[in-house]
């Protein structure tokens, strides 16, 4: 079996740091419409040769390798938000000057 894929990158129009991966060759059609409704339109984000020794930001390029054999694509959720980060969201802002 090969060790490789060439991948390419989808992020998500709806959804900030939300990410498809998918075998080039095959691009979205494998990935479910009921998940592309929530991902939104696909913006190509790169392509690139994924092996298992690859350096990825949020994901073992084994478990990215794999889904996208088993499933037909790997889906990247954004980060979990620090719960301090989240009060700054509840919290009205005014302006002082």
């Amino acid at each position: 079996m090969k060790q490789h894929l060439i991948v390419e990158v989808f992020r998500s129009s709806k959804h900030d740091e939300m990410y498809l991966y998918v075998e080039k060759s095959t691009g979205l059609k494998k990935v479910p419409e009921e998940l592309m409704v929530r991902f939104g339109k696909g913006i190509s984000a790169m392509t690139m040769l994924l092996t298992k020794e690859s350096k990825l930001a949020r994901s073992k390029p084994e478990n990215v390798i794999n889904d996208i054999r088993e499933k037909g694509f790997y889906l990247q959720l954004p980060p979990a938000k620090d719960d301090y980060l989240l009060d700054l969201y509840k919290t009205p802002t005014q302006a002082a000057y």
